[in-house]
């Protein structure tokens, strides 16, 4: 399935991480010029003086969200340990209710969470968005689980 965004051309994510040298994770990134051969860097760079609290994005909607959280999971295997933990997330929750056994439901933060932080600290090499949008975030776990599973996103 083609990616919904305009993309760099190896992956599914938002250009405008890559273009925007203000955005936290903006790294340079080769651009196609007419030549396949002829490749430029682009190697804008965030001033030093910014202190980190404006590298956090401020976000108005979920839909200005979403691309940043994309983003930030750019790794497959981090987005595989994410698709892992909301599918045990999603278990243990279900088999709480039906089981009405809700001491599962103690095992949800670590089966969510632990997937994704193992995913972000040694695969991803980032902080996880929680610590910076945490509602957007577990929004944007959801979502990203649903993509993964009709194929929108690569699995």
């Amino acid at each position: 399935m083609a990616c919904p965004f305009p993309t760099s051309a190896s992956s599914c994510l938002p250009l405008e991480s890559a273009m925007n040298p203000y955005h936290p994770n903006h790294h340079p990134i080769k651009i196609n010029n007419k030549q396949d051969s002829e490749m430029t860097e682009n190697t804008m760079q965030t001033p030093q003086n910014e202190d980190k609290a404006s590298e956090t994005p401020r976000f108005n909607s979920f839909r200005e969200f979403y691309p940043f959280y994309l983003n930030e999971h750019s790794n497959l295997t981090c987005r595989r340990l994410h698709f892992v933990g909301t599918a045990l997330v999603i278990g243990l929750v279900i088999t709480a209710i039906i089981s009405r056994n809700w001491t599962l439901l103690w095992a949800v933060p670590v089966a969510g969470y632990g997937f994704a932080w193992v995913g972000h600290f040694f695969f991803e090499h980032n902080r996880p968005a929680t610590f910076k949008n945490p509602f957007y975030s577990l929004w944007g776990d959801f979502v990203m689980f649903k993509d993964i599973l009709i194929g929108k996103i690569e699995r």
